[in-house]
C-alpha cells in the first residue's frame, strides 16, 4: 500500500542522493533500467550493468574478487564461503548460472541452506596466480571457522575443477577491519605483494626496503585516542610486503599507513596505496584525509597513533599524491587493460565505501613521482563498494556490501569499447631520468657495506627532487655509519647536512647526540628557505627523540639559536619551533606560544587541501555526513589546538596570568564542533597541563578550564540527556509494531522526551517549539497518522520521501555530481544548500555546467535510528511521538 507523502513530511528530515533515472538532455538513459542502477551517477558514454545479488540469495556481502585463469570470477563472503561465477556478455545484465559456492575440507551443514562450519573464506583478498588461488584470510579462529588470518595457497592438483591442498604460507597476528587486506601480483608476475592495516602485527621477515628500527619519532605530546582506537598500535603502523610464489622469502617493502586496504601497480612498475584517515579526528591538528599514496621501495609515510602522526612535510616520510577528503577508502585498480578510453586506462580507479565514490585519478610523470588529477568517475547512494577489478573483457567490475550490508555485483564498460585499441596510446616503460635515479639508489637498499655505494649515494641527498632525496636518505640508513659518519660531519651543504644528520639520529648511536646538535647550529637557520628550516628542524627533532634530553649547556645552546627564529610567520615553522623548544625547556617558549594561541589562523601550510569538499559529502551518506556537517556549523581552530596540546607538556616559563590566559582558551574552545575524540582529545590536553600547576591553585584552573561542561568521562560534553540504556536490536516494522501495541499501559513521558534527544531527533525536528529547524515540526504527528505510519517512516526512511524536504542531484557535464537542496533557480545559477545545519550556506552552480537534475531517493534521516533502544525505550519513544510532546495526553494515562 502506498503511504502518503505527508507522513514522511512529518518524519524525515532532507534527502540524500541516490538517483532515480530520468531522461537526460541528450536523450540517452542507461541500458539498465532497474533501481539498482538508476540510483547511479556514472561518467558519459560509460554502460552500467547490475549482475548480481548475493544477499537476496543468502550468500553473504562479498568483499574481495579476482579471475582465474579461464576467465571466472571467485568472490568471498567477507563472513563465510568462496564463490566462482561464469560471467555474461557484455550487455546481458544476468547471470546464466548460478554461482557455485566452492567446497572445502571443513565445510559442514545444518540444512542446504545454512552452513555450520566453513572450510575455507573470510577474505578479504583474492589473487589467481602461479596456477593457484591466494586466499588472504581475515579472521580469528572460531567453532565456524577454524582457520585464522594468514596467507593461504589454494591447489586443484587432480584436475577436477576443485581445489584439494590448501597451504598456510604466512600467519598474521591481526584480524578484522584493520587487519590483514589485498594481495596483487607483482607487474613482472614473479612475486606477491600484500597490504595489511595498522591492527596486524608485522611478523619476522627475511630483510627490510625500510630499516626496521622505526619508532614514533615525535617530540610532541603524546597523547592516544581518548575513545580507545589503536591506542597499542606503533609504528610502522599499517604496511606493505613482498613474497614469493611459495611464500619462502618475505621483504618489508613499506610502512606509516594507517589502514590501506588495496593497492595497484601501473604500467611503469610503480605501487601505490589508498589510505584511510580517522574521522573521529576531524578538526584536529593530526586529522589526516583519505590519501592516494606513491609507495615507492622503502617508503615511510608517517601514521602513529593519537596526536603522534607525522607532518606530510617531514623529509623522512613521503607526502601524498593526492589528498582526497573523508571517506573509507577500499579498492585501488588501475585501469591500464580495461577497454576504455586512453584518458582512463593510465588512471587509478579509486573506491570510497563510506559515500559511494569510485575516482579516476590520473597520473602524469613529474619528476621522480607523478602528479595527480582526479574526477568523479561513478557516485551512488547507497553505494558501500568494496572490490573491483578490470575482467578479461576490458570492463569494470565491482562489488558493493561488507559489514553484513546487502551486497550486489556490477560491471561498467565503454559504450564504444569493441573501438578501443588494444593497447594505449603511450610508451609503455618510459620513466623519467628522476624516476631512474630514484630506482638505482632504491637498488642500494640491499647492497652490501662497499664506501663506493656511499659515495655514489651522497651527491643525490642535495637532488631538488625530494623522492629522490629520500631514497638516497633510506640507501645512506642502509650502509654502516663507518663509512659515512666522519663525511657527513665535514659536509657544509645545507640539505646534504640535514640529510645525513636525519639518518645518523635514526641509525647512530646516542653518544653522538653532542656532534649532531651542534652540526645541525652550524647552519644559519634565519638565512635558509623554507623548506630548509623544516628539514633542519626535524633532524633536532630526531636527535632529541632518538638520543634523549640533551646536556643542560647543550640544551641553553639550542635554545639560543632558536630564539630568533620564534615566531616565525609561517604556521608549520612555528608548530615545529613550538614543540622543539618545549621538548628543551626554553624559557621564553610559553609566553610566546600563548601569543601564537590567542591569533593563530589556520592556513594552506598546515590544512591539507582536498580533492572533496566535506559539504558535498554530507548528503551522499547520512550516517557519516550529518557528523561532517555538525562539525562545519563551528569548525575547530586546528592551529590553536595544536599550540594548546603542545602547552600542556611546558614546565618551564609560566605565571600566574599565563596560566589564567591559557586555561581560559580550553572552556570557550569546547565550544567547537569536532570529530567523534574531539573532546577527549582537549579534555586528555587539560589535564595533563593541570598535572603542572601548583596544588593548591588546582581547583581554580580546573574550573576555569570548563570542568563543569564536560561528562564524567571527559569524552563529551555534559548534557542533561540520558543515553538509551539498551540493549538495542535491530528493530524492523512488525516487531516493533508488536512490541508497542502488545502493552497498553502507562508509558513514562520524562524518558520518552529524553530519548527524542538522546537519539538525535531534536536535532532536526521540532516538539511543542523545542527543537531544530531542518526538518518539520512534528507535534501534529500522533494526529494525522498511526502507530505503523510512524514506524515505517522512521525504519524505512527512504520508502516516500515528500518533496517538501526532498534534495537534487545535479549531474554535471564532467561527471561530477552535487547534492543538496536546490533552493532558487534565478538567473544563470542553481543555488544549493549541502549541509543540513548550516542551511543558510549556499552553493552557486552555473546552469550551463549541468547535464541534468533528478531527485535524490535516499533521506538524510539515517537509517537504523531506533537500533539503540531497548523494548521499554521504544514504547517511550513512540509514545511520545505519538503525543505530540503533550504530557496530558492519553497516551500517558492508566487504561
Amino acid at each position: 500500500m502506498k503511504k502518503p507523502a505527508g507522513l514522511v513530511a512529518g518524519l524525515q528530515l532532507l534527502l540524500l542522493a541516490s538517483a532515480c533515472q530520468t531522461e537526460k538532455e541528450d536523450g540517452s538513459a542507461n541500458v539498465d533500467t532497474g533501481p539498482k542502477v538508476e540510483k547511479i551517477t556514472i561518467a558519459p558514454d560509460f554502460v552500467v550493468e547490475h549482475l548480481y545479488s548475493p544477499s537476496e540469495n543468502k550468500e553473504g556481502s562479498w568483499v574481495a574478487m579476482t579471475f582465474d585463469d579461464k576467465g571466472r570470477m571467485i568472490v568471498s563472503d567477507q563472513y563465510g564461503s568462496l564463490y566462482r561465477l561464469d560471467m555474461p556478455e557484455i550487455g546481458m545484465d544476468t547471470l546464466a548460472v548460478k554461482p557455485q559456492r566452492l567446497a572445502f575440507p571443513g565445510d559442514e551443514w545444518k540444512d542446504d541452506t545454512t552452513q555450520t562450519k566453513v572450510g575455507m573464506g573470510y577474505a578479504q583478498g583474492l589473487l589467481w596466480a602461479f596456477n593457484s588461488l591466494y586466499v588472504m584470510v581475515n579472521h580469528k579462529s572460531d567453532t565456524t571457522f577454524e582457520k585464522s588470518s594468514g596467507l593461504y595457497r589454494l591447489k586443484d592438483n587432480d584436475g577436477d575443477d576443485q581445489f584439494d591442498e590448501i597451504t598456510l604460507l604466512k600467519s598474521f597476528e591481526g584480524e578484522g577491519e584493520h587487519g590483514p587486506h589485498s594481495i596483487i601480483l607483482a607487474p613482472d608476475g614473479q612475486s606477491i605483494y600484500l597490504v595489511c592495516g595498522n591492527h596486524t602485527d608485522v611478523p619476522k621477515m627475511d630483510s627490510y626496503l625500510l630499516p626496521s628500527n622505526w619508532d614514533e619519532d615525535n617530540v610532541f605530546q603524546s597523547i592516544k585516542d581518548p575513545r580507545g582506537h589503536a591506542v597499542d598500535r606503533m609504528a610502522p603502523g599499517g604496511w606493505i610486503a613482498e613474497t614469493d610464489s611459495l611464500g619462502r622469502h618475505w621483504q618489508f617493502v613499506a610502512g606509516g599507513f594507517r589502514n590501506t586496504f588495496d593497492i595497484a601497480f601501473n604500467d611503469e612498475g610503480e605501487l601505490f596505496a589508498y589510505d584511510s584517515d580517522m574521522e573521529w579526528d576531524f578538526g584536529m591538528p593530526w586529522y589526516r584525509p583519505t590519501r592516494l599514496l606513491h609507495v615507492t621501495k622503502g617508503a615511510e609515510f608517517g601514521w602513529r597513533t593519537g596526536t603522534e602522526k607525522w607532518a606530510t612535510y617531514y623529509p623522512d616520510n613521503l607526502p601524498p599524491l593526492l589528498n582526497i577528503g573523508q571517506g573509507s577508502p577500499t579498492n585501488l585498480v588501475h585501469a591500464g587493460k580495461a577497454a576504455f578510453p586512453d584518458k582512463y586506462r593510465n588512471s587509478l580507479l579509486a573506491f570510497d565505501w563510506s559515500f559511494g565514490i569510485i575516482y579516476a585519478v590520473h597520473l602524469e610523470q613529474q619528476g621522480a613521482t607523478y602528479h595527480a588529477s582526479a574526477e568523479e568517475f561513478l557516485s551512488g547512494a547507497p553505494l558501500p563498494l568494496t572490490d573491483g577489478e578490470i575482467g578479461p573483457d576490458g570492463a569494470l567490475y565491482f562489488l558493493t556490501g561488507g559489514r553484513k550490508l546487502d551486497s550486489d555485483l556490477y560491471r561498467v564498460y565503454y559504450r564504444n569499447h569493441g573501438e578501443v585499441k588494444e593497447e594505449p596510446n603511450r610508451e609503455a616503460g618510459d620513466i623519467t631520468e628522476e624516476m631512474a635515479v630514484r630506482r638505482q639508489l632504491e637498488g642500494y637498499f640491499e647492497h652490501a657495506a662497499d664506501s663506493n655505494v656511499v659515495n655514489g649515494i651522497w651527491p643525490y641527498l642535495n637532488h631538488d627532487d625530494r623522492h629522490v632525496r629520500y631514497a638516497a636518505t633510506v640507501a645512506l640508513m642502509h650502509q654502516p655509519l663507518k663509512l659515512w659518519g666522519r663525511k657527513a660531519f665535514r659536509e657544509r651543504n645545507i640539505r646534504t647536512v640535514t640529510q645525513a644528520m636525519i639518518a645518523m639520529a635514526k641509525m647512530g648511536d646516542p653518544a653522538l647526540q653532542s656532534v649532531v646538535l651542534r652540526k645541525l647550529m652550524t647552519v644559519d637557520i634565519n638565512r635558509i628557505s623554507r623548506e630548509n628550516k623544516l628539514g633542519l628542524l626535524r633532524a633536532f627533532e630526531l636527535a632529541l627523540y632518538r638520543m634523549g634530553d640533551p646536556e643542560p649547556v647543550l640544551a641553553n645552546r639550542l635554545t639560543a639559536y632558536l630564539s630568533d627564529s620564534y615566531p616565525a610567520a609561517d604556521n608549520a615553522l612555528n608548530r615545529e619551533l613550538s614543540k622543539i623548544l618545549i621538548q628543551v625547556d626554553a624559557p621564553y617558549v610559553v609566553a610566546r606560544t600563548l601569543a601564537l594561541l590567542d591569533s593563530a589562523k589556520d592556513d594552506s601550510t598546515v590544512v591539507a587541501a582536498t580533492l572533496t569538499s566535506s559539504s558535498d559529502l554530507i548528503l551522499r551518506n547520512p550516517q557519516y555526513g550529518l557528523d561532517i556537517a555538525n562539525t562545519l556549523v563551528k569548525t575547530p581552530p586546528a592551529q590553536q589546538i595544536y599550540f594548546a596540546t603542545a602547552l600542556s607538556k611546558a614546565t618551564t616559563g609560566w605565571t600566574p596570568e599565563l596560566y589564567e590566559r591559557y586555561f581560559k582558551w580550553y572552556y570557550d574552545a569546547f565550544g567547537y564542533k569536532g570529530g567523534n575524540s574531539f573532546i577527549g582529545f582537549l579534555d586528555a590536553a587539560r589535564k595533563l597541563a593541570l598535572e603542572n600547576v601548583p596544588k593548591e591553585q588546582f581547583a581554580h584552573y580546573n574550573a576555569i578550564s570548563g570542568d563543569s561542561l564536560l561528562a564524567e568521562s571527559g569524552k563529551a560534553l555534559l548534557e542533561n540527556v540520558e543515553p538509551p540504556k539498551g540493549p538495542g536490536r535491530n528493530w524492523e516494522i512488525d516487531t516493533a509494531l508488536k512490541a508497542v501495541e502488545k502493552d497498553k499501559g502507562k508509558r513514562d513521558f520524562e524518558r520518552g522526551k529524553s530519548l527524542f534527544a538522546a537519539i538525535r531527533c531534536i536535532s532536526c525536528h521540532t516538539m511543542r517549539g523545542e527543537g531544530g529547524a531542518i526538518g518539520p515540526d512534528l507535534t501534529q504527528l500522533g494526529t494525522r497518522f498511526s502507530v505503523r505510519d510512524m514506524l515505517e517512516s522512521i525504519i524505512e526512511p527512504n520508502e516516500v520521501i515528500s518533496d517538501q524536504y526532498e534534495s537534487k542531484v545535479l549531474v554535471l557535464k564532467d561527471g561530477s555530481s552535487v547534492l543538496g537542496r536546490l533552493v532558487s533557480e534565478e538567473g544563470d545559477v542553481y543555488s544549493v544548500s549541502q549541509n543540513p545545519y548550516a542551511p543558510q550556506v549556499l552553493r552557486e552552480i552555473p546552469k550551463n555546467d549541468v547535464k541534468e537534475m533528478r531527485v535524490s531517493k535516499v533521506s538524510t534521516m539515517p537509517p537504523g535510528t531506533l537500533n539503540v533502544l531497548n523494548e521499554e525505550e521504544l514504547k517511550d519513544l513512540i509514545a511520545y511521538l505519538m503525543a505530540g510532546g503533550n504530557e496530558s495526553s492519553p497516551a500517558y494515562k492508566t487504561k
